[in-house]
């Protein structure tokens, strides 16, 4: 994996997907980041620190440091997660149908890791329509200088 600057913006480059055991990821995240990345929790609502965030960057998979939203699409969805428009590059991320606690969901893992991110709804304001709504802990973010 390689981290480049070029100039305001922050990409990533990850040569191939990552790949650990349980165990592994165990000891590479911390306890609830564990919870939600790799058992597919929810953090609480208005409870991650970056919900309510409106500082401009980007956004990067807590797991493994593959980019996957920008500020430029995030928005106030009222919710209490953090929520995006659409993902930086549609390949960072992959979708699958969510069919667990009763609901029919579509959920957003991690395209690199398989992290669970959280889901994306069909309610979500112009240009897409979508609400990708996101577990703050899921994330890291890097603030544009």
């Amino acid at each position: 994996m390689i981290l480049f600057d070029i100039g305001y913006s922050w990409g990533i480059c990850v040569a191939e997907k990552v790949k650990r055991t349980e165990n592994e990821w165990k000891e590479a995240l911390t306890k609830d980041q564990f919870i939600v990345l790799r058992q597919k929790g929810t953090e609480a609502p208005f409870t991650g620190k970056y919900y309510d965030n409106k500082e401009n960057g980007i956004y990067f998979c807590a797991a493994c440091g593959q980019e996957l939203f920008s500020s430029d699409s995030k928005f106030d969805s009222g919710t209490g997660w953090p929520s995006f428009t659409e993902p930086n590059q549609q390949e960072n991320v992959v979708l699958k149908e969510d069919n667990s606690h009763g609901m029919k969901r579509t959920e957003v893992l991690c395209s690199s890791c398989g992290g669970h991110l959280g889901h994306v709804f069909d309610d979500g304001p112009a240009p897409t329509g979508e609400r990708f709504c996101m577990n703050s802990i899921s994330l890291d973010f890097k603030k544009k200088e």
